[in-house]
């Protein structure tokens, strides 16, 4: 039977083993340690909650049992009260004595570390595993850009621009903001007062990256009304940006405002937001201010369909889609619309110009609308308008000037954005419906269809000055228009002359084109306010070629030394006018044997009539036998001035002149 061998267990554990194989032990722990670790096994909290228990329990019961019990001794009170104070006397004296003598007779409780946790190496192993493989992504990213950006600076011809510097030229023309790990931009024009609805954000990523349109631009983001499509692949080979804007302001986008009349386009105007170009030639800087100007066409249409509808005029205006149809003049309609195209081949046209009509051509694939042939006979004679689009323009940033722009207070203690009309209205006594018609404002639309009218209105009026021009050569109608009007307000200066004579006399007159009324100043001074018709400028045209004939006949009268025996602006006999009424003048030869008689009228020609004195035909009777009848006028001989020689009526009117005085 082998022996078996026991070794006897070591009373320490073993700390380290050296590379000899020596063994180095644990210390036994000291007496203090020792008594440490037993107490710490006692769970001291347990037994003080009982003694706690008790104690209460005790002394509830006294309590209790205190206003039935009389105390055994008077001075029982006191004795308690010397007792407690013996026994803090007691503990005072201890511990007197534990701090005065050396060394200290007192007892030392040694902490004593816990037992160290087996360590588990291939716990260790992983958590050390993992910590080099992030450390070596970290530089193996970092080296990556290091190479690449090594390789674009060694690159002969550098086409692409950095990032950065891409971000600071558009953070220069775009306010920008970043949002977590985004970077968003803004298109409206909050900034300038509007209070659209839409936010008109868009997110700025680098070119490179192919991560999808962040949480800012989806529906549950900052854009609730704006589904964003996939970002589109890179905008161009020079530039580093990618530039992401909502669905709804991608393409190209206008406002298209027409004057008809029947199926004629008289005028029209398209209204974009172009008063900013750029000077950059990025790609995102044209697609921002593309979608800029969609979201600026279609504030402005928002605006003016709530107005139209919101308005109460005599004929109600037609909001249909995105199309306005307002009434400015009887057979005159004012079309507004939103034309929209998506540049994917998708066109919105907001603007459907009356189906049928022949005046207006609709671009199906690139949604434009704008005037065509008109009747089969080629374009209309006005295609567009640049003042009404300048018009256009201001009127909505008049509406943002307002907004942010207040007048001064005069005094510097009155009240902010007081006009200088209602500060005056206590000095000057304005009564109540004056200062309700002082604080009444037009509206956008209101202001539009004014324009609208006095656009009209002016075209007509050259219109019919101008025929008028072609259709008299005799006398001349010369027209001056002012360069300097309001879009309400216009003036023309109407000269008519004579060819030849413009010294014998220049008849001038003065209209005023207002929204919906001329005013007309003549050269009497007389001051005529004539309505929207046609017909009515025309009959004052003709007037003032009348009496211009007539005044003319007289002025060359006294340059020739002839005498005016009457002058009739208002005859009544003759045939009748159809408006206003004929002119007569009589003229006197020099040596009074000649009279010439002239009759004109607004429609009718100018009619010229001799008589001689005295009479070549008198002979003496037995009734009439004086020498003196016969300077008694002959009859009246009817001159036919069409066929006379000469350039025109005065010219003719001199040679007839000429021939009788001699």
């Amino acid at each position: 039977m082998a022996d078996i061998r026991l070794e006897v267990p070591a009373e320490n554990s073993v700390l380290e083993v050296l590379y000899d194989g020596t063994e180095l032990y644990q210390e036994p722990p000291s007496m203090s340690e020792n008594l440490t670790q037993l107490a710490r096994k006692i769970d001291f909290a347990t037994d003080g909650e009982d003694v706690a228990g008790e104690e209460k329990k005790e002394e509830e019961e006294e309590e209790e049992k205190q206003p039935f019990q009389q105390p055994h001794w008077n001075l029982e009170g006191v004795r308690n009260k010397v007792r407690q104070a013996l026994t803090e006397m007691c503990v005072l004296h201890d511990l007197l004595i534990t701090v005065k003598q050396k060394p200290p007779q007192y007892m030392v409780l040694d902490p004593v570390q816990a037992d160290a946790p087996e360590p588990k190496s291939y716990i260790q192993f992983l958590s050390l595993k993992k910590s080099l493989q992030s450390s070596a992504a970290i530089l193996m990213n970092g080296a990556e850009r290091l190479r690449a950006s090594q390789a674009e600076i060694g690159r002969p011809s550098r086409s692409g621009l950095d990032f950065h510097i891409e971000l600071l030229k558009l953070r220069q023309n775009w306010r920008l903001r970043k949002a977590a790990n985004n970077i968003i931009g803004d298109l409206s024009y909050r900034s300038a007062g509007s209070t659209f609805k839409h936010t008109g954000i868009f997110e700025v990523t680098k070119a490179d990256e192919n991560s999808g349109p962040s949480s800012a631009l989806t529906p549950g983001g900052a854009s609730p009304m704006s589904p964003v499509t996939t970002i589109p692949p890179r905008i161009g080979p020079g530039s580093s940006l990618r530039v992401t804007v909502p669905a709804e302001l991608e393409g190209s986008a206008y406002i298209f405002v027409c004057i008809k009349k029947d199926e004629e386009d008289i005028c029209s105007a398209q209204l974009n937001s172009s008063d900013y170009v750029s000077q950059e030639n990025a790609p995102w800087q044209q697609k921002l201010e593309e979608a800029q100007n969609v979201l600026f066409c279609k504030e402005l249409f928002s605006q003016l369909a709530r107005e139209a509808v919101k308005l109460t005029p005599s004929i109600p205006h037609l909001v249909v889609g995105n199309q306005i149809t307002a009434t400015i003049f009887p057979g005159i309609h004012l079309l507004v619309g939103l034309c929209h195209s998506d540049g994917k081949g998708r066109s919105k046209l907001a603007a459907q110009i009356q189906a049928g009509s022949a005046g207006t051509v609709v671009g199906g694939a690139t949604g434009t609308v704008g005037p065509g042939p008109v009747n089969g006979l080629g374009p209309s004679k006005y295609k567009h308008e640049h003042d009404l689009e300048h018009s256009l323009h201001q009127l909505l940033h008049r509406v943002y000037h307002h907004s942010f722009q207040h007048p001064l207070p005069h005094p510097v203690y009155a009240p902010m954005g007081m006009s200088k009309r209602r500060r005056a209205a206590g000095p000057e006594g304005m009564d109540r419906n004056q200062i309700i018609q002082m604080t009444k404002e037009k509206t956008l639309l209101e202001q539009i269809i004014g324009q609208v009218q006095h656009n009209f209105l002016r075209l007509r009026t050259m219109y019919i000055i101008d025929q008028l021009a072609a259709e008299f050569k005799d006398p001349l109608i010369v027209s001056h228009w002012n360069a300097f009007n309001s879009p309400t307000q216009s003036c023309v200066k109407i000269n008519i002359v004579t060819q030849g004579y413009d010294s014998v006399l220049r008849t001038k007159l003065v209209i005023h084109i207002y929204e919906r009324t001329l005013k007309c100043i003549c050269r009497d001074g007389k001051i005529m306010t004539m309505s929207f018709e046609p017909q009515e400028l025309r009959n004052l045209i003709f007037c003032q070629i009348s009496q211009h004939n007539m005044a003319a006949v007289q002025g060359l009268a006294k340059y020739n030394g002839w005498t005016v025996l009457s002058s009739e602006q208002n005859i009544g006999t003759g045939a009748i006018e159809p408006f206003g009424n004929a002119s007569t003048v009589i003229l006197a030869s020099p040596s009074g044997n000649k009279v010439i008689g002239v009759h004109s009228g607004p429609h009718q020609r100018i009619s010229l009539y001799v008589s001689s004195s005295p009479r070549p035909d008198f002979y003496p009777s037995t009734v009439v036998n004086e020498q003196r009848w016969e300077h008694l006028g002959a009859a009246w001989q009817e001159v036919r001035h069409d066929r006379m020689e000469g350039r025109n009526f005065l010219n003719k009117m001199e040679l007839l002149m000429a021939a009788l005085t001699a």
